[in-house]
């Protein structure tokens, strides 16, 4: 029971399952935030267009009440949520790319062009694989 009790702990205290209790517990605020903004701010200045509030749009049908208009503010809710994440994901994805090309510009270079047939051949020949011929030190860096 011991042995299982420390696994236990062990996998609790990864770096992913935290991540992930931070990223649910962020999320649910968050949520929360959204909500509010749809259902106090949004909906109502839409309401003012549309005529009503969409959280009071209701049909009744055989005795039971469809609240569609909670549906309707649930799904705005959603877009509105899709759109922040990608929002930041483009951003986050944006600035990584950022770092990506310069560590790219900073890697030295491989290959080089062969002066006669214009062949792209590593940087240490000495020789062109293609045309033969011998290449020179000074010869372009690709």
């Amino acid at each position: 029971m011991k042995k299982f009790a420390a696994e236990f702990k062990e996998f609790i205290m990864r770096g992913n399952v935290m991540d992930m209790a931070v990223g649910v517990i962020i999320g649910g605020a968050f949520t929360a935030i959204v909500t509010s903004l749809t259902e106090d701010i949004i909906s109502p200045i839409l309401g003012m267009f549309g005529g009503a509030n969409f959280d009071s749009l209701k049909a009744e049908f055989m005795g039971v009440t469809l609240n569609y208009g909670k549906f309707i503010t649930a799904i705005i809710n959603f877009l509105i949520i899709a759109l922040i994440i990608f929002l930041m994901v483009k951003g986050i994805n944006k600035v990584m790319s950022l770092g990506k090309k310069k560590e790219e510009e900073e890697e030295e270079a491989t290959t080089k062009v062969c002066p006669y047939c214009c062949s792209e051949i590593d940087i240490k020949a000495t020789r062109c694989p293609h045309c033969t011929s011998e290449l020179k030190e000074d010869s372009p860096i690709k």
